[in-house]
């Protein structure tokens, strides 16, 4: 190409509006070329071929892709190793430079300054953006400065930051026809990169404002349809954490505290990266001698442990993917305190 044009790289930010790093993309002055790379690093990880993750993705790249091939662009997908498809795409394309919005995990910060150094070997600007949590790294602080470790001063200490400001939305739907023009490019099949179509439901996107509004009381109770179900699309950024907050400040204050939660953890991530690494949190943690019974941790995934509620628990998991928050307390502490096995063997099957 003559004239160049400027990527988006998609990661954990799964939507075309209200997205920092696609604005400021959409922004710049030049054509954008949306790009997504299904990352072999991770799915070769992945036992599942069926995995219910891949299979999200999948079906949101699909949606976002006729969006765009409606207005007569199209989305740039990969699938192979990040590194290969920056080489692949910078030699189709005259790039100026790359957008992108910060991804927090070891891995991703990894890969993050992998590729920053390879485009800066050829000119590429690369810029990132903080868009899938409100304060994010060392943004909220104790007063000297040092990360927070305890979760209810934080949480005083976010509300007392928080200004409208942060919660600002940004009109990408209105700059579209930045977008680059061409015919649509095919999206890999699920099967070209070994995987299987899994068709269980997934949750709506849909804040409810009837569950917001009664969220304090029923959330408590596992029988209930009380909780919103949302964390899977904050997951993958398929709705705006802005737009949450949004709606939770006007309507909930606890459900509200259950999104600071998402920061918090976030913020823990940053400044204790050994907690992404198989570590506990708690170095004095490490040492715990856990038992081994290979028996007594199936009958806990497969909800036979004899204890109603934690099987309750991991019968839902199961069937839906889904368990409800005060019933992962319980399972897990179960796994943990009770069965004295490894936290790390939950986590993987939770993951899973």
């Amino acid at each position: 190409m003559s004239n160049s044009i400027n990527i988006f790289w998609f990661r954990r930010d799964l939507r075309l509006s209200d997205n920092t790093g696609l604005f400021h993309a959409l922004t710049s002055g030049k054509q954008v070329l949306p790009l997504f790379v299904f990352d072999k690093i991770i799915l070769d990880k992945l036992d599942d071929k069926s995995d219910r993750r891949v299979q999200f993705i999948h079906d949101v790249l699909v949606d976002i892709q006729a969006q765009l091939t409606s207005i007569g662009s199209t989305m740039w997908v990969h699938y192979g190793t990040p590194e290969e498809a920056f080489e692949k795409i910078t030699k189709q394309f005259s790039i100026a430079e790359v957008y992108t919005n910060h991804d927090y995990e070891p891995y991703a910060q990894q890969r993050d300054g992998e590729i920053a150094a390879f485009l800066q070997k050829k000119a590429i600007v690369f810029q990132s953006f903080k868009d899938q949590v409100i304060f994010e790294k060392s943004e909220v602080v104790k007063d000297d400065g040092k990360p927070y470790t305890v979760f209810t001063p934080y949480s005083r200490k976010w509300k007392s930051v928080l200004q409208e400001k942060h919660l600002q939305s940004f009109d990408t739907e209105n700059k579209m026809e930045v977008f680059f023009k061409s015919a649509a490019l095919p999206i890999p099949t699920l099967s070209s990169m070994g995987f299987e179509e899994n068709e269980a439901p997934f949750p709506s996107k849909t804040i409810k404002a009837g569950i917001l509004q009664e969220y304090a009381e029923n959330r408590n109770f596992p029988g209930i349809a009380g909780t919103s179900k949302l964390g899977l699309h904050f997951r993958f950024g398929t709705i705006s954490i802005r737009k949450a907050v949004k709606a939770a400040k006007n309507i909930s204050e606890v459900y509200l505290s259950e999104l600071i939660w998402r920061d918090f953890y976030h913020m823990i991530l940053w400044n204790f990266p050994h907690v992404g690494a198989g570590k506990a949190f708690k170095p004095a943690y490490d040492h715990i001698e856990w038992r081994r019974d290979e028996g007594e941790f199936k009958q806990w995934c497969e909800g036979k442990t004899g204890y109603p509620i934690v099987d309750a628990g991991m019968r839902e998991l199961n069937a839906t993917g889904f368990m409800h928050n005060r019933v992962r307390m319980i399972v897990a502490s179960f796994l943990c305190k009770h069965l004295m096995l490894d936290w790390r063997l939950g986590e993987a099957y939770f993951a899973s």
